[in-house]
C-alpha cells in the first residue's frame, strides 16, 4: 500500500510495501453486530468510487437490511461476493460501520486497510489485535472535527443528526397525545412540552424535529454559545444559574465542576416536573455517559411522560435506563434503544456512504484507485489509529500557524458623526439662524405683497405642512421610513377631494371648470386612488413582517 511519507516517519513501522499497479478493491461486508442494519456504502456511492478508479465488492445480502438488494449493487458496477471470508480475502481496503469483531479481525491480512468506527480509547484490546495483523486502520470517529475541510467526512455528525430525528419519532410513538396544540369541537388539546438535555448535533436535530411537530421545546447545554442555535430552531434555551465555560476540545462538552452539576440537577428537577418528554443526548468522549436524570426526577414526572435516553449505549443519562429496551418506571416510559440510527437504516447508510466517499477522495487524489495515507495531512493523520501494524493513536495536536507580526499602526482618527435620519444634530449658530429666518421672512413678504388673499390661506397651510412633515420624517429611524411614508402617502391623498370638486362642482356654482380642468382632475383621482390603496397595502405588509 502506498503511503504519504517514508515508514521511518512512524516509529516501529514495517518496510514500505510495493505499490500495486492495479486498482485496489474496496470490500463492504455485511454488518454482524446484533441489531445493526446499516451498510457502509450504497449503490449511488459505488458509482462514484468506481470513477475514482477503485473496484468495489459487496458481500451478498449486506444491503438487505437497508433495502439495497444485490441486484442494485450489481447495476451500479459492484461485484457481489458470497461469504465474509471470501470478501475479506479479496479486499485491499474494507469499509465497515461497526468495529470488527475478533472473528472479523482474524480474516484480515497484512497490508490491508480498514475504515470504520473504532473508538480506540474505549477498545484498547481491539487496537492491539489490529496492530498484530499489521494493517492500517482509519477510525472515522477520530476525525479532527475542528478542521473545516474535514466536515464533509464527519460521520459522527451525519449519524447524530439521524439519531436526533429518530429520538423524537420514538418519543411521539410512546407519548399518548399530539405534539401540537389543537382546538377542536371535542375540546382543547394543549401542546406537548419537550425538554432536550444537550444541544449538540443530535440535540439540535431533535429540537428542530420537535418544534416542527408543534411542541413547546426547551433545551440546555453546558456550552453557552449554542443558545442562539437553539432559539433559531424554535426552542427556548434554559440557562443554569451557575457561570462556567463548558466547551471541550473538538466540539464536545467537558466535565463540569461539582458546583455546576448541582445547579444543573436543580434545573433538571424543575423541568422534569413541568414537561411531558425529556430527550437526553449528553456524552463525553472516552467516559461513561453522565447521569443527568435521577430516579427522584422520574418519580416527579407526570404519568404518561416519556424519556428518550440517546446515551443508553454508553450507560445512559437516566439512572433507570435499560440499554436496548423501552421500560416503564413510575408511570414514565423510558426508551433506551441503542439502535436509533439503524431504525432509519437507508437514510443513515446513504449519509455514511457519502462520508466515506469523501474520505476516499482524500486518500486517492490521483483517481487511479490506489490509496495514499499521507501522514503529513492533518485530517488523515488524525483518522489513522494504526499504520502498517504500528499504533499511531492518539494523533498529535493540530499545528497552529504562528500569527504574523503586525506593524504598529497610528491611532485612527475618530470622525465626528454626521447628522442624518433619526439622529440628533448640534444646534445651529445664532448668525446662521438669523440669516435663514431673514431670507425666509423676506421671501414670504414678497409673496404676500403680490399674491391674492385667497392664495395666502392655502400657502400658509402648505408651508406649515412642509415644516411639520420635514420634522416628523427626518427624526424617524431609517428602518421605519417605508411604512411611515406609505401611510403618509395614503393620508396625503386627501387631495382627491379637491379633484372631485373640480370634476363635479357645487350645484349653482358660478364658475364651472372647463373641459381641460375636468380631465386633469379625473387623472388626479385615478392617481390618488392608487396612492391611497397602495400606501395602506404596503403598510400592512410591512407591519406583518414584524408580527410572529
Amino acid at each position: 500500500m502506498q503511503t504519504g511519507v517514508p515508514n521511518a516517519a512512524v516509529p516501529g513501522t514495517s518496510p514500505a510495501a510495493v505499490t500495486p499497479q492495479s486498482p485496489q478493491r474496496i470490500g463492504v461486508p455485511r454488518e454482524v453486530f446484533p441489531g445493526e442494519k446499516r451498510v457502509a456504502t450504497v449503490p449511488e456511492a459505488v458509482e462514484k468510487l468506481i470513477k475514482l478508479g477503485f473496484k468495489v465488492a459487496v458481500e451478498s445480502g449486506a444491503g438487505d437490511p437497508s433495502n439495497f438488494s444485490d441486484d442494485v449493487y450489481r447495476a451500479a458496477g459492484a461485484e457481489v461476493i458470497t461469504g465474509a471470508a471470501a470478501l475479506w480475502a479479496a479486499s485491499d481496503m474494507v469499509f465497515k460501520v461497526r468495529g470488527p469483531t475478533p472473528d472479523e479481525v482474524a480474516l484480515m491480512h497484512e497490508g490491508q486497510a480498514l475504515v470504520s468506527f473504532i473508538w480506540p480509547a474505549q477498545n484498547p484490546e481491539l487496537m492491539q489485535q489490529l496492530a498484530a495483523k499489521k494493517v492500517t486502520v482509519l477510525a472515522i470517529d477520530a476525525l479532527p472535527r475542528t478542521l473545516s475541510r474535514a466536515q464533509k467526512m464527519d460521520a459522527l455528525t451525519s449519524q447524530a443528526g439521524v439519531a436526533g430525528y429518530r429520538a423524537v419519532i420514538e418519543a411521539a410513538n410512546a407519548f399518548g397525545r399530539f405534539f401540537s396544540g389543537q382546538i377542536t369541537a371535542a375540546g382543547k388539546v394543549p401542546p406537548a412540552k419537550v425538554f432536550i438535555a444537550g444541544a449538540g448535533v443530535a440535540g439540535l436535530a431533535a429540537i428542530g424535529t420537535a418544534a416542527s411537530l408543534g411542541a413547546i421545546v426547551r433545551a440546555n447545554d453546558t456550552r453557552a454559545e449554542v443558545a442562539d442555535q437553539v432559539v433559531s430552531l424554535g426552542g427556548e434555551f434554559v440557562k443554569v444559574d451557575y457561570v462556567e465555560e463548558g466547551s471541550g476540545g473538538g466540539g464536545y462538552a467537558k466535565v463540569m465542576s461539582e458546583g455546576f452539576q448541582q445547579a444543573q440537577r436543580e434545573m433538571y428537577a424543575k423541568q422534569a416536573k413541568d414537561v411531558d418528554i425529556i430527550i437526553t443526548t449528553a456524552l463525553i468522549p472516552g467516559r461513561p455517559a453522565p447521569k443527568l436524570i435521577t430516579a427522584d426526577m422520574v418519580k416527579s414526572m407526570k404519568p404518561g411522560s416519556v424519556i428518550v435516553d440517546m446515551a443508553a449505549e454508553q450507560g445512559g443519562n437516566c439512572e433507570l435506563t435499560v440499554p436496548g429496551e423501552a421500560v416503564v418506571r413510575h408511570g414514565v416510559t423510558i426508551v433506551g434503544y441503542t439502535d436509533l440510527v439503524s431504525r432509519l437504516a437507508k437514510q443513515s447508510s446513504t449519509l455514511y456512504a457519502s462520508n466515506l466517499f469523501r474520505l476516499s477522495e482524500e486518500l486517492c487524489k490521483t483517481k487511479d484507485g490506489i490509496i495514499n495515507v499521507n501522514m503529513e495531512d492533518e485530517a488523515l493523520r488524525g483518522l489513522t489509529v494504526t499504520k502498517d501494524g504500528s499504533i499511531t493513536w492518539p494523533a498529535p495536536a493540530p499545528k497552529v500557524a504562528a500569527p504574523a507580526a503586525v506593524a504598529a499602526k497610528p491611532a485612527a482618527v475618530v470622525a465626528k458623526p454626521k447628522g442624518g435620519h433619526g439622529q440628533s444634530s448640534e444646534p445651529s449658530s445664532g448668525t446662521s439662524m438669523a440669516v435663514t429666518f431673514g431670507v425666509a421672512a423676506a421671501l414670504f413678504w414678497l409673496i404676500g405683497a403680490s399674491a391674492p388673499p385667497a392664495f395666502l390661506s392655502h400657502f400658509t397651510v402648505f408651508v406649515l405642512a412642509c415644516f411639520v412633515g420635514y420634522m416628523v420624517v427626518w427624526n424617524v429611524k431609517p428602518a421605519l421610513h417605508t411604512p411611515l411614508m406609505s401611510v403618509t402617502n395614503a393620508i396625503s391623498s386627501i387631495i382627491a377631494i379637491g379633484a372631485l370638486v373640480q370634476v363635479s362642482p357645487w350645484v349653482g356654482a358660478a364658475d364651472r371648470p372647463n373641459d381641460l380642468i375636468s380631465w386633469v382632475a379625473a387623472v388626479a383621482i385615478v392617481l390618488t386612488a392608487i396612492n391611497m390603496f397602495g400606501g395602506f397595502a404596503v403598510t400592512q405588509r410591512m407591519l406583518a413582517m414584524f408580527r410572529k
